[in-house]
């Protein structure tokens, strides 16, 4: 049977501070995400599986990434978890409601790291998670491949 790679496109909302940054994106600032999760597999080949010829099943797939990244993520405000980054939560926590605090700078690199770390637990068995793509703007993005990181 052939191996085949699905992906699904996500996107989400969210700004982030940059802690200790020497450029402009060291200011409080958003993005429209746009976020490809690829994964790799055979298709199933058992006649009496309702997913007979899928690797898996998009609505699955979506759910999955949903509940682990984008019901996080979307439209929050992404801080590392630092003294500053506490202080600054304290002053938002009442007004803000959605302050995603994280062990990290939270740059698109370091947030595909964080999502893959994510779907690698929540991912069924039978399929790998081959790559993710994550887009911070329409003409920059990171991008990470479970091949580079064995």
């Amino acid at each position: 049977m052939a191996t085949i790679r699905l992906t699904k496109e996500f996107s989400f909302e969210a700004a982030h501070s940059l802690e200790g940054y020497d450029g402009a994106c060291r200011e409080i600032h958003g993005h429209s995400y746009r976020l490809f999760v690829t994964i790799k597999g055979e298709p199933s080949t058992d006649e009496c599986d309702p997913k007979q010829g899928m690797v898996m099943d998009f609505g699955l797939l979506k759910r999955i990434v949903g509940e682990q990244i984008i019901s996080q993520f979307d439209h929050s405000f992404i801080v590392r978890r630092t003294e500053q980054g506490e202080q600054l939560r304290c002053l938002l926590d009442g007004i803000y409601s959605n302050i995603v605090m994280v062990d990290y700078q939270p740059t698109c690199e370091n947030m595909l790291s964080d999502f893959a770390e994510r779907l690698l637990e929540s991912l069924p068995d039978d399929v790998e998670l081959y790559s993710l793509r994550l887009h911070e703007t329409a003409s920059s993005y990171a991008e990470w491949y479970a091949s580079d990181n064995l």
